[in-house]
């Protein structure tokens, strides 16, 4: 069986090693693309991997910056050749945030803060189905159905047996669990399924209760991915509604760290977590102490149903 290649991270490894060679030639940036006719974002976009890059122009670049060592050429353009294949995702059709999912694949580790929904490494089927159903443009059946299996897929990392197992380490805004999706049952399955994962090694997770007030996270949600390679840089993700933004810059990335530090410091600890979750749990099963219960009335709601029907 042939080992799956991540071209996402195939592409990072390669812009990072061309622009290494660039900077030990003596080369900026708009002086290599002035000699090669091409524009400075284009030699941007290739060093920072957000860019498909072809052997040609490994080979172009390489004569530039006078790599004259042939066995040094062939290994970049072999990488160039392999950062173009597809990645498994695509094989689902067309998943949304296809270049997170290679990034989420190759991390070593996570750190996410969430303070609307579970994030989706900890999310049941029947929850992530909910969420999926209800995104806007409302997706297909078949859409829906895919997105979920990916979904599920991801999960891998952290649900299965495996010598490089993610870290997970996720603080979750209190309103997380009391947002109801789809049903308390949904709710309710999915909350015990935080507490089991929450006492895996690999995996914390962390509530920051609404006592703690005002704190970093206000400004909104966000993923940290670390790798084991020390020329790969951390990035900083945060979903839009029509593109995920990424941030690598080493002042983005060290505030992100500085960031995620207060939260964790400011949150519930793992065993206070687990604690917290049960009495939240006792509401969802009790039926005289319920939170109110989901009731949505909007034309799309019928179609939101089928599609959940549909999507198992």
């Amino acid at each position: 069986m042939t080992a799956y290649v991540n071209p996402m991270i195939r592409r990072r490894r390669l812009g990072a090693e061309l622009r290494r060679l660039r900077e030990d030639s003596g080369l900026k940036m708009q002086q290599a693309a002035a000699q090669l006719l091409v524009s400075q974002p284009k030699i941007s976009l290739l060093e920072n991997g957000r860019r498909r890059i072809n052997p040609r122009d490994v080979r172009d670049l390489c004569a530039l910056y006078g790599v004259r060592d042939r066995r040094i050429v062939d290994s970049l353009m072999k990488m160039a050749e392999e950062s173009r294949q597809e990645g498994w995702w695509n094989n689902y059709g067309d998943i949304p945030d296809g270049a997170y999912i290679g990034l989420e694949g190759e991390a070593t580790s996570v750190r996410a803060y969430e303070p609307l929904v579970v994030p989706g490494l900890l999310q049941t089927p029947a929850y992530a189905r909910a969420l999926i159903a209800a995104a806007l443009p409302l997706p297909t059946t078949e859409q829906a159905a895919a997105r979920l299996r990916v979904r599920l897929r991801r999960q891998d990392r952290i649900t299965k047996a495996s010598d490089r197992p993610l870290r997970l380490w996720a603080v979750l805004d209190e309103s997380v669990l009391w947002r109801v999706v789809d049903s308390h049952e949904v709710m309710r399955g999915q909350l015990e399924h935080l507490m089991y994962m929450s006492t895996q090694p690999h995996v914390t997770v962390q509530v920051l209760p609404y006592s703690a007030g005002a704190h970093p996270g206000v400004s909104g949600h966000f993923s940290l991915l670390e790798f084991a390679s020390a020329s790969e840089s951390g990035v900083v993700y945060q979903e839009r509604f029509t593109c995920g933004l990424y941030a690598e810059k080493r002042s983005d990335v060290r505030a992100c760290q500085d960031t995620f530090a207060h939260l964790q410091a400011q949150a519930l600890g793992p065993a206070s977590t687990r604690q917290f979750l049960t009495d939240v749990l006792r509401q969802y099963t009790n039926p005289d102490s319920r939170p109110a219960a989901p009731a949505p009335a909007d034309a799309h709601a019928s179609r939101r149903q089928a599609v959940m029907a549909t999507a198992e």
